[in-house]
């Protein structure tokens, strides 16, 4: 541009209708938009109240009813951004149908996040299931997504049967739900109907995708969403690690306990971190999209752990502060067995993605067991927390160190074959 030319500006295009016949699933430099990020932030607010009670009903001596509500909620928050992620991939038009749409799903977040605690306190009591706002939440997220896949059906008939389909299943799940919230079930009820109806969700997808014919998603763009969603469920780490560095302070003071739990929860966060992003899931997705089920549903073992992972750091919080029923051994076992989850749950993904056996991967994840078996024996030998917590970091780093050492080279030349036999 010359000096006196005038300037010229990138015009933005109005978001007007398109036309919702599906992505290309071969789209260069498809990345997440921030459409998506935003939607990614009410899930931020869903992982802190999940983590929050299951912290607390851990430090009550409740950690049963804990679990098991948690578990619920963790079905609940990760399914509906899983279905909202890969519809997002495959038929994402950013018009303003779409967006008003996508924000609908979001209010959706929002109140079935704000109706965790009621559910978490029932199944506490073991009284009725006190699910119906949580549900409410839940049921306008997969009616706004019934919506999408009826306007694809329309607008595409290529995959008609299939979007039809999508949408089937999503509403006889969702008749399900309202079904179980007016029957006012009893915990043992709920458990019952819940996996049912759970089974029904996780159905309809994989009968869909095998039978009816795969919708355009993009490999590269659903591994980054997923990682995406990893970051997210990280942070709850980071609160934990806040929570217990402040409970030492508000104990004793700035002190070595309080550098060693900010070097434990921080550290525990980075390795899982560097541990996860070691799968190039995007190629290996892209060279055999028929594993996309176990790579899809295999990670709600993910992200469930990472997040417990900060509850447990929580509770070592409450711990600390001397509110917590739970011994020093309990405590340990509150954080160590959500990482060695974390760890065998993205072992196996690979493990999947690659379909094939690492033997150098089965040692890693044996020292890594280990290592966290070392941690609970500090416990009981009445080993201070602190340095407790430092040993359970050391769990993911185990990985990160035999991969950056040797192990990249074994990874290397078993992504290459897979690469190559597609």
């Amino acid at each position: 541009m010359t000096v006196g030319e005038p300037q010229q500006y990138r015009i933005t295009p109005a978001h007007r209708l398109r036309r919702m016949a599906g992505r290309d699933p071969h789209e260069t430099h498809r990345v997440a938009t921030p459409l998506e990020l935003l939607f990614d932030l009410t899930f931020v607010v869903a992982f802190d109240i999940a983590a929050s009670q299951l912290a607390h009903m851990l430090a009550e001596g409740h950690a049963g009813p804990g679990l098991a509500a948690f578990g619920f909620a963790t079905f609940a928050i990760c399914w509906a951004w899983i279905n909202f992620s890969w519809f997002a991939s495959a038929y994402d038009t950013d018009d303003w149908i779409y967006r008003l749409l996508t924000m609908l799903q979001m209010v959706g977040v929002l109140v079935l996040a704000l109706g965790l605690p009621q559910v978490y306190t029932s199944i506490e009591h073991g009284e009725r299931v006190d699910n119906e706002v949580m549900v409410a939440g839940y049921v306008v997220m997969r009616i706004a997504l019934v919506i999408q896949w009826l306007r694809a059906a329309r607008q595409d008939p290529e995959r008609r049967s299939t979007c039809l389909t999508y949408a089937a299943f999503i509403v006889v799940a969702q008749i399900g739900w309202i079904v179980q919230i007016v029957m006012h079930t009893s915990v043992g009820v709920f458990a019952v109907t819940g996996l049912l109806l759970i089974m029904v969700e996780f159905a309809g997808p994989y009968l869909v995708e095998t039978r009816r014919g795969s919708t355009p998603w993009h490999p590269h763009h659903i591994a980054e969403r997923y990682g995406l969603l990893v970051i997210i469920a990280l942070g709850e780490g980071v609160v934990g690690t806040v929570a217990s560095i402040s409970a030492v302070v508000a104990d004793s003071g700035w002190s070595a306990d309080a550098v060693l739990v900010a070097v434990a929860g921080t550290g525990l966060t980075f390795g899982m971190w560097w541990m996860y992003f070691l799968i190039p899931a995007g190629e290996l997705l892209h060279a055999h999209p028929d594993r996309s089920f176990r790579y899809g549903y295999w990670h709600i073992v993910v992200f469930g752990a990472i997040v417990a992972t900060g509850a447990g750091m929580h509770a070592a919080a409450y711990y600390i502060e001397r509110h917590s029923e739970l011994g020093p051994v309990e405590t340990v076992l509150t954080v160590a067995s959500p990482v060695g989850l974390f760890i065998a749950g993205v072992y196996l993904i690979y493990s999947l993605l690659v379909a094939a056996f690492d033997a150098l991967a089965a040692v890693s994840l044996a020292a890594s067991a280990a290592v966290l078996g070392v941690a609970v024996w500090l416990a009981a030998g009445g080993v201070d927390m602190a340095a407790c917590l430092l040993v359970v970091m050391l769990a993911p780093l185990v990985t990160v160190i035999g991969y950056e050492s040797v192990g990249h080279r074994r990874v290397t030349a078993t992504i290459a074959a897979q690469l190559a036999e597609s």
